[in-house]
């Protein structure tokens, strides 16, 4: 449930030292029984689908059903996690996905289940997941130090992919002696821990010191500041057209398995050998990132899943399927790891969870159009012919470094809020709601350093409106040689107290730079609509 990750090349933590922490230590026990039940849950999803007589695309389907909701609900869950009491939400979204895991398991155990119903209901607990899982990854710095961040991350990779290990296979047993309805209500289960931990964690309460977002003007906040952030931008273009592909490896795994084993133990099998391979790739990705660069690893992990997907439409034993899933599985959580640790590095914590829901909306509609796409290919060409095809293309997404190239993870996003507050004249306070709030920085630029400052402040630009201005320029005086003004506007004197307060230390280059081809101290006002 918390998100994988890595650390940056350098001094590490212990890998095992935020298990000092009770809370989290106590989490990631709690988060190993409720994934080895989703997991259940997936394979007893799938199976049953095989036995109710669906066709691959049905099967596939099941994948997209689960993929989907991330796609729909991971903008207003990014915004909610932002702004609502994040303990609440979580234990809400955990109840409501107990109430349909409940269903599920009975209308299974009566015989009363149909595909509709099946995906419906799979759609409805991924729902569930979809509203939960931004801010549960955003919690994920409240719970240990920062120092330890990586680390933690690192033991949730490991948590999740033993789980992914450990409950298929466990799913292929419980549905071969009792039947797909026993694993459903296992899954049920396996709620309770994470349940009474969330319920008793004693959340400190955080004060704001900016007025609080709407869910409306949160999600477009995340959205600019996605949009006027290259590295993320360029994070989200690989992980979206990477999952596009490596969807098929998964979605279509089911009918392979069916290919060579009649029984459910097969496809858990497999889903197991998976999953084993990924906590093999999870122990072997720190040492490799104090070797190679982001970048490297990254685009080392792709191209083995898109040479084990080539073989996969190649092999035609159950062993050597397994094999290749246990190298499948160690590039998949690779590259899935390192870019999911960079956008968690990468977004400041205001607006974490946002911009890890729209890095969940890339992702998982990639994911869920993937899967779609792949099983209609499997209709019309085959199994073998789709994994051909599907693999060649991962293979080829390697090659996207040349274009967005991962960065690595030395930012700091902390505050650097140095702004100067105007000094309002008495009685002219505005309401919060006021604005739209113009803002004009005037400097003083010699002849022989215009070129350079105007260079500059162009890509001060990308801060400005990443931050909240929608709308800037600059201009040059006509009156006065050497005096340029920055202006931009900000929809409200209250997203304008949030802007003072969203620059990150990272910025502080910028800036500088900008200062060294101006002259004194830059002259700022603050207007705000007379209308």
């Amino acid at each position: 449930m918390l998100a994988s990750g890595h650390s940056v090349r350098g001094t590490r933590p212990s890998l095992w030292r935020p298990l000092r922490t009770p809370l989290f230590r106590n989490l990631i026990i709690a988060d190993v029984m409720s994934d080895m039940g989703t997991f259940m849950q997936a394979v007893g999803a799938a199976w049953l689908m095989v036995s109710l007589g669906a066709g691959p695309l049905y099967i596939a389907l099941t994948q997209t059903a689960s993929a989907l909701p991330f796609f729909v609900f991971a903008l207003p869950a990014g915004a909610i996690g932002d702004i609502v009491d994040r303990r609440k939400l979580i234990l809400y979204t955990e109840l409501w996905m107990v109430v349909v895991a409940i269903i599920l398991a009975v209308m299974t155990l009566a015989g009363v289940m149909s595909p509709v119903v099946l995906l419906t209901l799979t759609f409805a607990l991924s729902a569930g997941d979809a509203i939960e899982t931004p801010t549960w990854r955003a919690i994920l710095p409240e719970i240990v130090s920062k120092d330890e961040l990586e680390a933690a991350s690192a033991l949730n990779g490991i948590e999740f992919n033993f789980a992914r290990a450990v409950g298929p296979a466990l799913a292929g047993l419980v549905i071969a002696v009792a039947g797909v309805g026993a694993a459903f209500a296992l899954n049920v289960v396996s709620f309770v821990g994470v349940i009474v931990l969330v319920a008793r964690w004693k959340r400190p309460i955080r004060r704001r010191t900016t007025p609080p977002e709407t869910v409306a003007g949160a999600t477009v906040a995340a959205l600019r500041y996605v949009r006027f952030s290259p590295a993320l931008r360029a994070i989200m273009l690989r992980a979206g057209l990477t999952m596009l592909f490596a969807s098929a490896l998964l979605a279509l795994l089911p009918s392979l398995a069916k290919s060579v084993s009649n029984s459910p133990t097969g496809y858990g099998v497999l889903l197991g050998s998976f999953g084993a391979g990924a906590v093999l790739g999870a122990l072997m990705l720190q040492p490799a990132r104090a070797r190679w660069s982001t970048e490297t690893v990254a685009s080392g992990g792709v191209v083995i899943v898109g040479v084990m997907t080539v073989a996969l439409a190649f092999l035609h034993a159950l062993s050597a399927f397994a094999a290749a899933m246990v190298v499948a599985g160690a590039g998949w959580i690779v590259f899935i790891s390192l870019v999911t640790a960079l956008m968690q590095t990468l977004a400041p914590d205001w607006v974490r969870a946002r911009v890890l829901a729209i890095f969940m909306l890339a992702f998982q509609g990639s994911l869920a159009a993937g899967s779609a796409m792949w099983g209609a290919v499997a209709t019309r060409a085959g199994i073998h012919d789709a994994l051909l095809w599907a693999g060649l293309a991962v293979i080829a997404t390697g090659a996207l470094g040349l274009v967005a190239r991962l960065p690595e993870a030395t930012v700091d996003v902390s505050p650097w809020n140095h702004w100067r507050m105007p000094a309002i004249v008495k009685d002219l306070r505005p309401e919060l709601d006021a604005g739209p709030v113009l803002v004009t920085v005037e400097y003083r630029v010699e002849h022989g350093h215009v070129e350079q400052f105007l260079d500059s402040i162009h890509e001060y630009r990308r801060v400005r409106r990443r931050d909240g201005a929608y709308r800037w320029g600059v201009y040059r005086d006509l009156e006065v040689a050497d005096r340029y003004v920055e202006t931009f506007l900000v929809s409200s004197w209250a997203e304008h107290l949030r802007q003072h307060e969203r620059t990150t230390k990272a910025d502080q280059e910028i800036e500088q730079r900008l200062q060294r081809y101006a002259t004194g101290v830059p002259n700022v006002r603050h207007l705000v609509s007379a209308d």
